[in-house]
């Protein structure tokens, strides 16, 4: 669905995106993962047709970007990181608004606001919602004309934890419903919980790519980590996981029936953006 081959930009002489590779297939979340200033949301705009003048190739649906004109916002949708909203609006006026823009069949307006708790507020002006509510508004506002892709920057900043659940539950319906979605975010655990595959990109260069589950296993053998009790006090041990026969206290626990805890422990996608590019998700 998204093709991009050798693609190079800069906003002024100095290339700021530098031999970017990498394909989205229909249906499938890919997550562009870095630390701010990385130049994610450049390659957002360039995919979206804000930033035509690039080098390179970069098509969807086998279609240059930059040859695509009005039609291409007809099959995508968009929600920046930051709002695009018209404060001075109502949440329905805003959505209804926007739905005017596109040519096709809508969806409902009121199961939209109410997927993402707004309906109770629908009447309400945007400039009196809190951030976070602006941010559901937005969310729902790149689903409206239901389309084929949708590009989220950022679509749980600034959320509570119960919010950014609803956000990301509607996230993978979408992809059920068979959404390509491209994910820029800062948030490894958005990445590892959504995304099919992971790009990790640094200083304007796509460093790696992979699924988030073979990314936590790079780091070589996992470990068990284990509770027990022992004269009334808590105890903790670990032991690598391929060794965990040899463990002849985890054996003996297990015999006796007396771990309160075990679970296997690998690297986070923090660890490994870490390992793998020398800088941290900040």
């Amino acid at each position: 669905m998204i093709t991009v081959a050798n693609l190079n930009f800069g906003y002024n002489r100095t290339p700021f995106l530098r031999d970017v590779n990498f394909t989205v297939q229909k249906g499938e979340i890919l997550g562009i993962l870095g630390p701010s200033g990385a130049g994610k949301s450049t390659l957002q705009k360039i995919l979206i047709g804000m930033l035509p003048r690039y080098g390179g190739s970069v098509t969807i649906d086998g279609r240059e970007v930059n040859t695509c004109g009005n039609e291409l916002y007809e099959r995508i949708g968009v929600d920046f990181e930051f709002s695009t909203l018209y404060e001075k609006l109502t949440a329905r006026q805003n959505l209804r608004f926007a739905g005017s823009l596109y040519r096709g069949p809508l969806r409902d307006t009121d199961e939209l606001l109410d997927s993402v708790g707004l309906l109770p507020s629908a009447g309400q002006k945007v400039s009196e919602y809190s951030k976070g509510m602006k941010s559901r508004l937005n969310f729902i506002k790149a689903l409206l004309h239901n389309p084929e892709l949708l590009f989220l920057d950022e679509p749980t900043s600034g959320l509570d934890p119960n919010n950014a659940q609803v956000i990301k539950t509607m996230i993978r319906k979408e992809q059920a419903h068979g959404k390509t979605i491209l994910l820029t975010t800062h948030n490894m655990q958005d990445a590892a919980e959504l995304c099919d595959r992971v790009a990790f990109i640094v200083d304007g260069q796509l460093r790696a790519l992979d699924t988030p589950h073979n990314f936590t296993l790079r780091g070589g053998v996992g470990q068990v980590a284990y509770t027990y009790l022992e004269n009334g006090e808590e105890r903790a041990g670990t032991c690598p996981l391929t060794s965990t026969a040899d463990d002849a206290l985890l054996r003996e626990l297990i015999a006796q029936n007396r771990l309160q805890t075990i679970h296997s422990r690998e690297q986070s996608l923090g660890d490994v953006f870490m390992e793998l590019t020398g800088r941290v998700l900040a």
